[in-house]
């Protein structure tokens, strides 16, 4: 395993370290390595947080807002000449 050193971390950034190290009830050191491997993709799945969202609509719910958004799909002719 390699050991890094981080210099002139900023008060602030300390402050969120502390506070996540604090909700997570780990290590400072081992939150900071969640964190990077976290944010850089590495071993753990990457998301944007929308995952949870895909494919929770029914049917129904999928053609009232495809109903919803129709207009928005038509050309205003008038607007293009």
């Amino acid at each position: 395993m390699k050991t890094i050193t981080v210099r002139n971390i900023p008060h602030e950034l300390d402050e969120a370290l502390q506070r996540e190290r604090a909700r997570r009830g780990l290590s400072l050191n081992q939150t900071v390595i969640d964190l990077l491997k976290q944010r850089l993709g590495v071993g753990v799945a990457r998301s944007n947080g929308l995952a949870r969202l895909a494919g929770t609509w029914t049917d129904e719910e999928f053609e009232r807002f495809s109903e919803a958004i129709a207009p928005f799909e038509r050309v205003d002719e008038e607007l293009w000449r």
